[in-house]
């Protein structure tokens, strides 16, 4: 039997302000699906339905094959990242990474063993006691890393947690991001990337979804939908619409 799917949005509808949102989406598991789209497209919005951060109008969303859609964030089996990586300023590494399997911070010798081997995977291990504010950009990502791959979840999603990185700071992250899924023991994790870097897609997605007006559009194997193949409104999106189309 077939394992079922790490995410569908099955007939999901949402209304914000003036746009009326429809999403169909099966993500398989180990996928990496990458979300493209002009800015207000929905992309953002289809990861809160997903997380839980918004409440669908109507249809359901499932993970791992669990019908989710009543659940909230904290009880839905995924994790996300954010750009701002949501790291908590008065806490220091060490605790900001613990809150990812123990939200009191009881932290058992089990779980600092844990925790340790999560920092040294990011490449932070010696960074326990430093505060957020201590640390650049992509070492606060890599304490967000290190707490979502430590929640050991089938799911992640990542709303541009890289966006405010330079280039080749972007590249590094997300070769760490292939790195530590594919590190998984129960097999990589599913991922689910909002991106504005079509490139960052090619290099690392197994599918894209290009999503307009909030609807998916296309989606299919990140080579046909980055070229725009049968499609003009995603080649004027890359840029690649011949003159005149």
């Amino acid at each position: 039997m077939s394992a079922a799917p790490a995410l569908r949005l099955d007939g999901v509808r949402f209304a914000y302000e003036a746009m009326r949102m429809r999403f169909d989406l099966v993500v398989e598991p180990g996928e990496w699906l990458a979300l493209i789209g002009p800015s207000g497209a929905g992309k953002s919005t289809l990861l809160d339905l997903a997380a839980g951060f918004a409440e669908p109008d109507a249809g359901r969303v499932l993970v791992a094959g669990v019908d989710v859609t009543s659940r909230p964030p904290a009880e839905r089996p995924l994790s996300i990242l954010f750009q701002d990586n949501n790291l908590f300023p008065h806490l220091d590494v060490f605790r900001n990474v613990a809150l990812g399997i123990a939200p009191g911070l009881r932290v058992s010798p089990a779980d600092r063993t844990r925790v340790a081997a999560a920092l040294d995977a990011v490449g932070l291990a010696g960074f326990e006691k430093r505060r957020p504010a201590e640390m650049s950009g992509g070492e606060r990502q890599r304490v967000a890393l290190a707490r979502a791959f430590l929640r050991d979840r089938p799911l992640l999603l990542l709303d541009e947690p890289f966006a405010a990185l330079g280039p080749a700071l972007r590249q590094e992250m997300l070769e760490l991001l292939q790195r530590l899924r594919a590190e998984r023991q129960g097999g990589p994790a599913a991922v689910v990337m909002v991106t504005h870097h079509p490139e960052d897609a090619a290099e690392h997605a197994d599918r894209v979804a290009f999503l307009e007006a909030g609807e998916i559009v296309a989606v299919g194997p990140t080579r046909d939908v980055l070229t725009g193949q049968g499609e003009p409104r995603i080649a004027a999106y890359l840029g690649t619409a011949k003159p005149g189309t």
